[in-house]
């Protein structure tokens, strides 16, 4: 065995190209779709999939952020 399946190169090229292909098709619903947009760039194309990716991307960027801040040494509880 080659470690946890979720770690394996081709299982992640896998979900990479699962995630492409559900958001374009959030991308192409909106073609069909009428949304009511209640702010000006809530009515640009794309909204909802290019906000959602940037909200993950700063969660993810935060998280990071705040594990440098919040990180303990291998032996914490040794001491």
């Amino acid at each position: 065995m080659n470690g946890n399946r979720l770690t394996r190169p081709h299982t992640i090229r896998v979900l990479w190209v699962i995630f492409a292909i559900l958001l374009a098709c959030s991308v192409v619903a909106e073609v069909f779709i009428h949304t009511h947009a209640r702010s000006g760039i809530e009515g640009s194309f794309g909204f909802h999939a290019w906000f959602g990716g940037v909200a993950c991307a700063g969660i993810i960027a935060i998280s990071r952020l705040l594990g440098k801040f919040l990180k303990r040494k291998d032996s914490y509880y040794d001491d």
